[in-house]
């Protein structure tokens, strides 16, 4: 049986939709913990299967630290403008410049490889998986840029 306390928690933790997040605790004895370990295992694998798929949508995100001294912008892409205009997927690109403002990377690999710095041990392509299984289209980072005062 379902515990709807954890489900409502797991919903608001992860974003992913409630049909998901109940299938998760289904399989998991309602274990929190186990069920965002199996929804990281469906994003990886609805990851895989979304990723031939054309990227024609996005925006193009910025942070500028407040020292103004450092800032990073990325473009994000998606599938449809439908997605690229959703709040999540906003908030998403914002989180993503901060990071390119945060930590050096040479390039879009190596960014993607990064540990987010708000969550240590969760890598940015983890993020961008999530994001996929969140929205249910490909999300691919496309270019990204740091600049930094003096340099």
């Amino acid at each position: 049986m379902i515990d709807y306390k954890k489900l409502k928690q797991l919903r608001e933790e992860t974003q992913v939709s409630f049909s998901l997040c109940k299938k998760a605790l289904d399989e998991t004895d309602n274990d929190i913990k186990k069920a965002k370990e199996k929804l990281k295992e469906w994003g990886i694998k609805k990851a895989a299967g979304k990723s031939d798929r054309a990227t024609n949508a996005g925006g193009i995100y910025t942070y500028v630290h407040h020292n103004q001294l450092i800032a990073g912008m990325i473009e994000l892409n998606s599938e449809t403008d439908f997605v690229s205009g959703n709040e999540e997927f906003k908030k998403l690109g914002a989180e993503l410049a901060m990071q390119v403002a945060s930590v050096r990377a040479k390039d879009v690999s190596a960014f993607l490889a990064q540990d987010y710095i708000r969550e240590p041990g969760k890598t940015v392509d983890d993020m961008i998986k999530e994001a996929i299984l969140k929205f249910g289209e490909n999300i691919q980072i496309a270019r990204i840029s740091r600049w930094e005062v003096g340099e």
